[in-house]
């Protein structure tokens, strides 16, 4: 078995996969000042609440956007596993090759979404990852990352308008039934999440256009990430959700380096 880990600005994705079967997942908030000893006592626990060892685990992969996590990650992983794991960043085969100006450049959550999705659903492909921030990725038929567009995430929209306003209060995102609304906070409500659904339908156009007139075929939509659904629900551009589009990603790379 193999264990997973994405570490993300707002969550670590924490996943445990036998062969190709996800055997569990959690999900943790990112504790960024956490100690090796820390780490190690709350996966000592996940794994005990599913009857999982130590002991089992073949090899680790680690994807992340947050340096100052790593220091931790990776002296837990040596202390409780013993075992050197692999990182997700220059160097290590993705199998894709990345059309950015500066490569480096690019987050490995993006590299590790656009080898999963190519491998799931082949090519040309829009990913879109609701995280801390929404990322839009354009992958070619060929399997080559070509860029793609970064905006704020849902939750930094909805915090800014709490507290860069005097009176409007910090709310639920949830989807109220009609856009004319006749209170404040499903008005916000409403603001947020429509107008969210209609710059990710926008974006996606344009990035389609953009695709096509480069000689590309119509591309399919993938979504993941932790709102995804909610925004599906509603998307005009979104043909599938898939949550663990990331821990799949994951998988397929650590293989693709170990084999």
């Amino acid at each position: 078995m193999i264990f997973v880990i994405d570490v993300g600005n707002t969550n670590v994705v924490l996943g445990v996969i036998d062969g190709k079967k996800l055997v569990a997942d959690w999900r943790l908030s990112t504790g960024t000042f956490r100690t090796a000893d820390e780490y190690g006592m709350i996966v000592k626990n996940l794994f005990d609440s599913k009857g999982l060892d130590f002991k089992t685990i073949d090899g680790i992969i680690i994807s992340s956007v947050v340096p100052n996590v790593m220091n931790s990650l990776e002296y837990m992983i040596k202390k409780y596993f013993g075992i050197q794991p692999l990182i997700v960043g220059p160097g290590i085969k993705t199998g894709i090759n990345i059309k950015y100006d500066n490569p480096k450049e690019v987050g490995a959550d993006r590299i590790v979404n656009a080898v999963a999705a190519h491998e799931l659903y082949g090519g040309p492909l829009i990913i879109i990852d609701f995280g801390t921030a929404t990322t839009f990725c354009a992958v070619a038929a060929n399997g080559d990352y070509m860029g793609g567009a970064i905006v704020p995430g849902i939750n930094i929209s909805s915090e800014a308008l709490f507290s860069r306003t005097a009176k409007l209060p910090r709310v639920e995102l949830v989807k109220p039934q009609t856009v004319i609304c006749k209170n404040t906070v499903q008005s916000m409500q409403a603001g947020i999440i429509y107008g969210y659904i209609g710059l990710v339908d926008y974006i996606t156009a344009k990035m389609k256009d953009e695709m096509q007139k480069g000689g590309s075929s119509d591309p399919f939509v993938v979504a993941t990430g932790g709102l995804a659904n909610l925004i599906s629900s509603e998307s005009k551009a979104i043909n599938k959700v898939n949550e663990y589009l990331t821990i799949e990603g994951l998988r397929i790379i650590y293989e693709m380096n170990t084999k």
